[in-house]
């Protein structure tokens, strides 16, 4: 189960090129956004990727407002984020204070998803993929590459699953301002 205090939010790719190509684009948007405004309330850390921000455009601007202040951007033109400059050693340095829950949201599926979870497991990582936060252009994609990252070891999860999980207790003091989020 998820433990706000072991987590960290991953996101990848969110950018302005795909606007419009996504299968099942507005559930995707509107479940890492609601990962990163609860991350932002429960003090999670969220580390964001952009590949070749150059020729595919910066983050969303409806993500980006999302991001808590200080989220390090990660540039990249590997597939797998673990191969963007300093990723690695920001998430050992967050694993050392205890962050070891990697919460993955983000696209494509069955490109940089998946070959960032399966990094992630092949280097002895706890992932846990969000599903409505996960998506590719092309539904048979989208579904091969979840079949391949459950396969590897991820956790499935959803977006309200995962911020239930964080509060663990409607007495929490954030409940309500999480509550709605998904209501």
């Amino acid at each position: 189960m998820l433990d706000r205090a072991r987590s960290l939010l991953l996101v990848i790719d969110l950018q302005e090129a795909y606007r419009g190509k996504l299968h099942e684009e507005e559930r995707t948007i509107g479940a890492a956004r609601r990962l990163l405004q609860a991350a932002g309330l429960l003090g999670i850390p969220v580390l964001l990727t952009e590949q070749y921000p150059k020729g595919l455009g910066a983050t969303r601007a409806e993500v980006a407002e999302c991001l808590p202040p200080d989220t390090p951007c990660f540039e990249k033109t590997s597939f797998s984020c673990l191969g963007a400059p300093g990723l690695q050693e920001r998430l050992s340095e967050l694993a050392r204070g205890g962050r070891d829950q990697i919460v993955v949201a983000g696209i494509e599926t069955h490109v940089c998803v998946a070959q960032t979870i399966q990094d992630l497991i092949d280097h002895r990582r706890e992932v846990h993929a969000v599903r409505d936060a996960i998506t590719a252009r092309f539904p048979l994609d989208d579904a091969i590459g979840w079949e391949r990252a459950r396969s590897a070891g991820a956790h499935p999860i959803t977006s309200e699953g995962a911020l239930f999980e964080w509060l663990r207790d409607a007495r929490a003091p954030e409940f309500k301002a999480i509550h709605r989020l998904v209501v």
